[in-house]
């Protein structure tokens, strides 16, 4: 069993990506707030260590994830598929098993993290992966774009520059 400090998930933005463009821009945005010192954050992890775990969540489309799930997980998820693409992904949910609660949570910097974030979500918007998704199983394009649009949100509304409501 882990013990996590929950993030204040109440001063989150609120982000809704429409295309991996606007998903981008926030990225860019955040990093240059942050060179500036008007980055603030009510999470608990960096902006590069946010930005390179998306980048690494959409690696995984490509390569695979390094981890199995139970064969009776996906079973449970795919129903709510629809709802998973569309809908705001709920803060401080945890992978069962995974120590830290999920992967690639490397503290990196914010350049290093923007790189990634950059190349990952570039490939994406013109490639498609192949693999199935670990709990939703085979995903359309659009469907792995969705699914990394609303985890970047996820992850970007902890992040604020001064200025931001």
């Amino acid at each position: 069993m882990y013990l996590y400090v929950m993030a204040d998930t109440t001063a989150r933005r609120e982000l809704h990506f429409h295309s991996i463009d606007e998903a981008l821009a926030e990225a860019e945005s955040l990093a240059t707030a942050e060179r500036a010192g008007t980055l603030s954050s009510c999470g608990q992890w960096t902006l590069g260590q946010a930005l390179g775990h998306l980048a690494a969540w959409v690696d995984y489309g490509f390569t695979g994830a390094p981890i199995k799930v139970p064969f009776f997980i996906p079973w449970i998820a795919r129903p709510f598929k629809k709802r998973i693409l569309s809908c705001t992904l709920p803060a401080g949910k945890n992978i069962l098993g995974v120590a830290g609660g999920t992967l690639a949570k490397d503290v990196i910097s914010t350049d290093d993290g923007l790189a990634r974030f950059r190349q990952a979500f570039g490939r994406l918007k013109s490639e498609s992966p192949q693999l199935s998704h670990l709990l939703l199983g085979r995903l359309t394009h659009d469907e792995w774009i969705a699914l990394n649009l609303r985890h970047a949100e996820l992850h970007l509304s902890f992040m604020r520059a001064d200025g931001d409501q």
